[in-house]
């Protein structure tokens, strides 16, 4: 400790000689400099130290600055223990400059500098050189070393106004080359105190209470390397850490080993525990058995490879090739997934298929690396164990029993009531993201708009008449148009009618400026219908009471491949490019009906039969073993439907046509029918009572595609064989099986609802029977008409979730009728301010369905959240809107396809809240209707009742007034005296067309003798 002191006191006698302006910074300080004087340390290189070479600004605020000089100089660097009391300041060794001090100044005790004479600082300064010439110096604070912050010690903002207080200015008082700083303890708690919350070193202000010290160094941190601008020291040894930073060495092997202040003694420890690497020594092998499980293990051919030739098209070699990604649920190759629930955009065809069954499984040979055996179904004949009686009495009367069910019994009935109010196979995942609150809300119900398709060629100025989605291809929707012209417009502008093409436009998402396919009609078409079962084929009725077919399935791949992708799939040498392969095929129709058999008015409707059952010429409905849609129902305005069998009448079929010519490309799948297709049935709709027939304009049957609960009832027969084309039917190779073949469909409903031209709901039945007054078979008169109305009807259409009610839109109103209440409707709107042209219900909300209107407007109406007025009305068009098709894309995403007068398809995106239902929805609006029902049922009693009460009156009133009550006559005596007044009425008649002489009067001849 003494030599110590002394090489200080030397240090202070070099400092105050060789830098005499430090005593002037000192005193203005006011700081108390005894507490700022390391201990000095030898400098590791020898060199004397030249006068003046101290900056007089190494010491500014109490610090001091220590750099290190040129080479040859002498180098000094400054230590001082963790435990003293200073405010130094020390700089980088790498940032040496120019004529920098060789020694660290230092301050005395009291702050006074004391000149030393020019012999003892020289005696001073040769043994300082003989010092450094002897031993190397100590590591200084070097900043460097710090990659991470000790134990103890954490990165801190100091905003300028703390700075400013603690006189701690970044690049003023600390910069780069001086970047520590000690401030006191107290005035640190000082700034606490006065400001608060405020004082940056609030968030260590526990830290700061609980250090031992006075003083607490402090580092400014100029590159933000832990993450702020300062970065202090909070416990003693994080302090001793940064002024002692630990110095490393890498062992032989690369690792990394930190050397402690004994130096050498621990390299030498380090060196000592090094492994030398001792390679092994071979030696001879020993057998242990493995090479026998390898020789085994290794497979050996017994039999001749198979060999495979892999041909290819010649003129495919050298086209260029790309690999794109596919869908797989579009390609015919690739995996498809079989749900659990019916797919109904499954649209692969059944071929015929024979199978045998053998009871007693074939004896086979076969080897495999692994014993592996085919699986096959097993089964057991087995006969069960019973007791007898005597014991059966025995254990029914037995205790143990009676205890067993009287503990079970409350269990059992716990878990019957929990089944009867939740559902135990529910799935709350699948379920959770449907909840109201997890997405979306009830305000944001708006449509917004999605897509929209015109074509300038073919659809401007055109009203387009119908819309249909493709079943099975998302995004694509065909609409029908036609031109919009009265009839008496079409008989002057024939000529330009006949020239102009009468067009199906399929538009796809993927392409809305061009069309993807154009199907051309014989005349305007007004209804069409994609096949449930074969989406290829197209049926269509046209304004002249023609019904058209199309077939499709050669430009299928077209639909599903994306425009801009189909110039990549096609195979072609360069230079042999087809220019016409992005053009837009039109495709004619396969097939027309006989002009002379069909409607005479526009065919307004179309429907396919569903595919589980054909009805014959009678009417009865009959099962349809091929599972193929094979009948289509048409209606028109000529007071008829009409049924027709798209498959080859009796004594025709599909080979008789391979030897016609065909130079257009038409598909030859409909040739048996074109120009010679006769309907199948013939529904006529007369009124009950004369003055002509009903004129339907809509229709629709309770049956619908894929609900095949009526063949379920069905018994069970012995010998079930297939009838006709068999499992293999097909459009161009079915034919219609014998009656005797199948079954009858009892639980068919064969009534069906039809909507008229003036505005009447027709109720009948389609099954002709036999007429008691004429004995001719004709359909019977409708079991009910009711006329409701003031326009035409040009919506009538069944809920997919409630097969009995139907939505009826016509004229200026629109009703909801119930199948089997024939009183009047269980829901009858007001007259609406415009006039009504389309409706639909919602796909995936029982009580929710769209009308469009005349004014380009869509009223959304909610059953379960108002009945006297639409829920959401919003315009979509300037223009009238002519039809309305809701599409389910998928439970996230459901489109409102919305056709105008103009030709435009606009195509909105459903909202949340308008294709979520909320909870137990289906049975809120299942009870509106059943109350609708009793309340219909109540209104009609109650007209029973005042109609009773009004004769009551009337009767009690003619019996005061002394008039005879009217006798009631039976049904004969009405019909007799009816048909005598009519007798009357005729002699009346002939009597006085006689006095006019219009009539003769004809003498009756008389009896042959």
């Amino acid at each position: 400790m003494a030599d110590n002191e002394n090489d200080a006191a030397a240090a202070d006698a070099d400092a105050n000689k060789e830098a005499p302006t430090e005593k002037a910074t000192t005193e203005e300080t006011g700081e108390d400099q005894s507490k700022l004087t390391p201990p000095k340390t030898p400098a590791s290189k020898p060199g004397s130290a030249k006068p003046g070479s101290a900056k007089p600004d190494s010491a500014k605020s109490g610090s001091v600055r220590s750099g290190s000089a040129k080479p040859g100089s002498a180098k000094s660097t400054t230590s001082k223990p963790p435990s003293a009391k200073s405010t130094t300041s020390v700089a980088k060794t790498p940032a040496s400059k120019p004529h920098s001090p060789k020694s660290s100044a230092a301050r005395t005790a009291t702050g006074k500098s004391s000149k030393t004479s020019p012999g003892k600082a020289k005696d001073k300064e040769d043994e300082n050189e003989e010092t450094e010439g002897a031993t190397e110096a100590a590591p200084a604070f070097v900043l460097e070393v710090l990659e991470a912050l000790p134990a103890g010690a954490r990165p801190l903002f100091l905003a300028s106004k703390t700075q400013e207080i603690l006189g701690c200015i970044a690049d003023e008082h600390v910069t780069e080359e001086n970047p520590a700083k000690l401030l006191k303890k107290e005035d640190i708690i000082l700034d606490m105190r006065n400001r608060a919350a405020v004082s940056d070193f609030s968030v260590v202000k526990q830290k700061i209470f609980d250090y031992p010290e006075d003083e607490i160094l402090i580092v400014y941190d100029v590159e933000f390397k832990f993450g702020e601008n300062f970065y202090i020291a909070l416990t003693p040894e994080a302090r001793h850490i940064m002024y002692h930073p630990p110095k490393a060495k890498v062992r032989a092997d690369g690792t990394v080993v930190e050397v402690g202040e004994e130096g050498e003694e621990d390299m030498e420890a380090v060196e000592e525990i090094i492994h030398k690497y001792v390679p092994p020594e071979s030696k001879e092998w020993v057998s242990q058995g493995s090479e026998k499980e390898i020789i085994e293990e290794t497979v050996k051919e017994n039999r001749p490879r198979v060999k495979m030739s892999i041909k290819r098209v010649r003129r495919d070699f050298g086209a260029p090739c790309q690999f794109t990604d596919r869908n797989v649920g579009d390609a015919k190759d690739a995996y498809m997934e079989c749900t659990a629930y019916e797919d109904k955009t499954f649209d692969l065809k059944k071929l015929e298929l024979d199978k045998c069954v053998q009871a007693i499984p074939v004896f086979t040979e076969a080897g495999t690396q692994t014993e592996w055996k085919h699986p096959r179904n097993a089964n057991t004949q087995y006969y069960p164990r019973e007791y007898g009686e005597e014991k059966m009495k025995e254990i029914g009367e037995s205790k143990s029993l009676q205890t067993m069910a009287e503990d079970v019994a409350p269990r059992f009935e716990l878990a019957l009531q929990q089944n009867e109010i939740m559902d135990v196979f529910f799935d709350d995942w699948l379920a959770l993201a449907d909840e109201d609150g997890s997405f979306g809300s009830k305000a944001d119900n708006h449509l917004k708009e999605y897509q929209s398709f015109t074509d300038l060629q073919f659809s401007k100025d055109k009203t387009i008449t119908c819309i249909e989605w493709h079943p099975t291809i998302k995004g694509v929707a065909a609409v029908a148009v036609c031109d919009k012209m009265s009839f008496d417009s079409r008989i002057d502008h024939a000529a330009k009618v006949i020239m102009t093409p009468s067009l199906i436009l399929i538009w796809s998402f993927t392409d809305p400026i061009h069309p993807q396919l154009l199907l051309e009609a014989p005349d305007d078409i007004y209804s069409f219908k994609f096949c449930p079962t074969d989406p290829s084929i197209v049926a269509g009725g046209c304004i002249n009471g023609q019904v058209v077919l199309w077939d499709i399935s050669a430009h299928l791949e077209r639909l599903k491949t994306p425009r801009s992708n189909r110039k990549k799939n096609i195979n072609t040498l360069p230079g042999f490019e087809d220019e016409s392969a992005f053009d837009t095929p039109i495709v004619r129709y396969c097939a027309v009906s006989s002009i002379e058999h069909s409607h005479k008015a526009a065919i307004t409707d179309v429907l396919w039969v569903p595919d589980h059952m054909e009805i014959n010429r009678m009417g009865v409905p009959q099962e349809n073993r091929q599972q193929q849609c094979v009948q289509l129902m048409t209606c028109a305005a000529d007071n008829c439907i009409l049924l027709w069998d798209t498959r080859p009448p009796k004594g025709v079929t599909s080979a008789d046509d391979k030897g016609l010519k065909n130079p257009m490309g038409i598909p030859t799948t409909f040739r048996y029918l074109d120009l010679s297709w006769k309907p199948h049935m013939k529904v006529n709709l007369s009124r009950s009572e004369p003055g002509g027939d009903h004129s339907p304009t809509k229709f629709s049957i309770q049956e619908i595609q894929g609900d095949r609960s009526v063949l379920t009832k069905l018994s069970e027969t012995k010998d079930d064989k297939p009838g006709g084309g068999g499992g293999g039917y097909g459009f161009s190779t079915g034919k219609p099986s014998s009656a005797k073949e199948k079954r009858t469909l009892q639980d068919v409903n064969t009534h069906l609802y039809a909507g008229g031209e003036d505005g009447e709901i027709i109720y009948a039945d389609w099954m002709p029977q036999k007429d008691q007054d004429s004995g001719k078979i004709q359909t019977p008169k409708p079991t009910f008409y009711n006329t409701l109305h003031d326009g035409p009807v040009n919506t009538l259409q069944r809920s997919p979730f409630f097969r009995d009610i139907l939505l009826c839109v016509g004229g200026w109103t629109f009703s909801i009728w119930k199948e089997g209440v024939n009183s009047g409707p269980i829901l009858a709107s007001s007259a609406s301010p415009k006039r009504l042209t389309a409706g639909f219900w919602s796909p995936s909300r029982p009580g929710v369905f769209y009308i469009t209107r005349v004014d380009g407007s869509v009223d959304v109406w909610d059953l379960l959240d108002r009945t006297h007025e639409p829920s959401l009305n919003q315009n979509v068009s300037s223009v009238p809107i002519t039809c309305i098709y809701p599409y389910q894309v998928s439970s996230k995403q459901h489109l409102l396809a919305i056709g105008d007068n103009s030709g435009t398809l606009h195509v909105l995106e459903i909202p949340w809240s308008l294709r979520q239902p909320t909870p137990n929805e289906l049975v809120g609006v299942s009870n509106y209707f059943d109350r609708e029902v009793k309340r219909r049922e109540f209104v009609v009693a109650r007209w029973d009742f005042r109609e009773m009460e009004k004769r009551e009156i009337e009767a009690e009133a003619k019996r005061k007034a002394g008039i005879a009550p009217n006798v009631q006559l039976s049904e004969e005596e009405l019909e007799m005296k009816m048909k005598t007044e009519y007798m009357a009425y005729l002699e009346e008649e002939a009597s006085f067309l006689r006095q006019l002489g219009l009539k003769e009067e004809v003498d009756e001849p008389l009896p042959e003798v």
